[in-house]
């Protein structure tokens, strides 16, 4: 598997495979278990060690849309496949594990950043209860989220906690507790202690499924 095949499969570039490699980067859990996922081999969060194996000959790195092309065409090809990294980020979709990809969208990189977020932190949440569906969010919709570790007062996060994962509104109150707030057409709440509670993205905006 090159960088750009591994990159790809996890939803993060190249170059960002490569600063992995040389230490330049730390990866976050989320992405420990997507790698480790596409190796297909349990990865270790605190030394980040991608095995290298022999360099692929260049033939033999074609994509199924240059199959077909003269070797300069290849060659040109990949050369715009590049470009386009720096200027657009595919954004993978997940469910609430946030381990297989589900799908995908391109947004545009301005200043390295994808919508005002670090582009390797961005992705997508695919909705799968109806559980916030006071608050629009319905199962089947996509909601564009960052990852987020921090609790905010009066977000909308994926959180997990109790041995589950969900979508919740966040409200702190006092003494290190905190409101998760939900909405399946009657409004319900859960106190529940800071330490308890694990945030893991934030919900930024969201795709209605009509």
């Amino acid at each position: 598997m090159t960088h750009k095949q591994l990159g790809k499969a996890v939803g993060v570039n190249e170059s960002f495979i490569r600063d992995l490699e040389s230490g330049k980067r730390i990866a976050n859990d989320d992405l420990v278990k997507r790698i480790s996922k596409a190796l297909g081999q349990e990865i270790n969060d605190l030394m980040l060690a991608i095995e290298k194996e022999a360099p692929v000959p260049e033939k033999a790195v074609v994509k199924k849309a240059t199959l077909g092309l003269k070797p300069q065409e290849n060659k040109v090809q990949e050369m715009w496949s590049d470009a386009l990294d720096s200027v657009l980020k595919t954004v993978p979709v997940y469910e609430y594990d946030l381990t297989k990809v589900v799908g995908s969208r391109q947004l545009p990189v301005i200043s390295n950043k994808v919508e005002g977020y670090a582009k390797d932190k961005v992705f997508y949440l695919k909705i799968q209860e109806n559980d916030m569906m006071g608050f629009r969010i319905m199962k089947g919709d996509i909601a564009f989220a960052h990852a987020a570790h921090e609790v905010e007062n009066n977000t909308i996060c994926l959180v997990e906690y109790g041995g589950k994962r969900a979508i919740r509104q966040i409200k702190k109150l006092e003494g290190g507790k905190l409101l998760l707030i939900s909405n399946d057409g009657r409004l319900s709440t859960e106190t529940v202690s800071e330490k308890s509670l694990k945030v893991l993205a934030k919900l930024v905006k969201l795709e209605i499924k009509l």
